[in-house]
């Protein structure tokens, strides 16, 4: 399944959320904080009381089990919210939030948060947008994992990875995944995705060197869509 296009609404297209002007707010308190690569930015049980903010860099967030299993539930890039659950209520952190590159987190208040959605309609209405085209992506990747084959899944994150079909100007590189957190996102073991990652590469669709970043190409495209 390709990567989901910008909606439209008449001939104009949902604008993504602003997130300058939610940065330049004088109305908005807030926290920045730096995390490294690998560093815990928030864990499963921790109290939910902020919303935070990708500012620059990667997030993944994680799932685990009573068993200790651990499920990728979701990488997040620059301009993406995430712990907003706390704004329906949910008392803790469901998952687990890492810094997969160097990052900068904006943190909001619950409680600022909710007084900033209530007194500014426009950011509320594109924080909105940002909450349904979640849901979305969340839809998409169910389908993707009950109907698509192993290959498709791989070209499909490492697109969706890239903001393809996104109104940010595609990623050429990605930061260093580790074959393992690919495999986690999508299902298989390593050696699958070492499989695939390197028919990818010898038909052109990547270029990578070593344990060097990814750099996709529009071209993987064709993954996607061959049926």
């Amino acid at each position: 399944m390709p990567p989901r296009q910008t909606s439209r609404r008449g001939t104009k297209a949902v604008q993504a959320f602003d997130a300058q002007a939610f940065l330049d707010s004088s109305q908005l308190a807030k926290s920045v904080a730096e995390y490294g690569r690998g560093e815990t930015i928030f864990t499963q049980g921790d109290a939910g009381d902020a919303v935070l903010y990708v500012q620059a860099g990667g997030v993944k967030l994680s799932v685990a089990s009573k068993t200790g299993k651990e499920a990728v539930a979701g990488m997040l890039g620059a301009g993406d919210f995430f712990g907003e659950g706390c704004l329906a209520g949910e008392p803790i952190r469901t998952g687990t939030a890492t810094a997969i590159t160097p990052s900068t987190i904006l943190s909001v208040g619950k409680a600022r948060m909710v007084r900033l959605l209530r007194t500014q309609p426009a950011m509320s209405d594109r924080f909105i947008a940002h909450l349904l085209g979640r849901n979305v992506r969340i839809e998409e990747d169910l389908i993707d994992q009950l109907f698509n084959s192993s290959e498709k899944r791989l070209a499909r994150t490492l697109l969706l990875l890239a903001r393809y079909g996104t109104e940010d100007a595609p990623i050429r590189e990605l930061p260093i995944l580790s074959q393992e957190m690919l495999a986690e996102m999508i299902g298989s073991t390593r050696s699958r995705v070492n499989f695939f990652l390197n028919k990818f590469k010898k038909l052109g669709f990547i270029s990578y060197k070593g344990q060097g970043p990814l750099r996709i190409n529009s071209s993987l495209l064709s993954v996607v869509l061959h049926d």
